[in-house]
């Protein structure tokens, strides 16, 4: 009876190696049931963008507290780490209870629908049969001579 070579049982020899990728330019926050988080911007460039902080506040969004997160406390901007807050590059972290995300994005989604069935009513309404604005392609397939 042979035996395997000793080499091939280890687990590198049964592994697949593992690909390269770039780092993601935010870290991600563990995952809370119940929670989605969001990264918010709170200035660009170095100017403050309190317009856009307190529209997401009214959302909703509430910013996550350092102390709640001590996996980014590497990541946080040494300024920041005094106002408590999870803060990189001029965005905070956020979060928001799930049934509240999913009830936001289907309030966008009925939005969005409405300005579509909007655009096509407008567009139909324009729409003559003597020159139609859309004109189905339809091609038929035949053999030999055809009618």
């Amino acid at each position: 009876m042979a035996r395997e070579i000793r080499d091939l049982q280890t687990r590198e020899a049964t592994s697949r190696k593992k690909l390269w990728q770039p780092a993601d330019l935010l870290p991600a926050p563990n995952p809370q049931e119940g929670y989605e988080f969001r990264w918010i911007r709170k200035s660009m460039m170095g100017q403050s963008d309190p317009t856009n902080m307190s529209r997401s506040f009214r959302e909703g969004w509430e910013p996550c507290r350092l102390e709640d997160h001590p996996e980014l406390a590497l990541s946080v901007d040494k300024d920041a780490k005094n106002s408590g807050q999870v803060e990189v590059g001029g965005l905070i972290l956020c979060k928001m209870p799930t049934e509240m995300v999913l009830a936001r994005n289907a309030y966008y989604q009925q939005h969005t629908q409405a300005q579509m069935d909007s655009v096509d009513s407008a567009l139909m309404r324009e729409n003559d049969p003597r020159m139609p604005l859309f004109k189905e392609a339809k091609s038929t397939v035949s053999f030999g001579r055809g009618s």
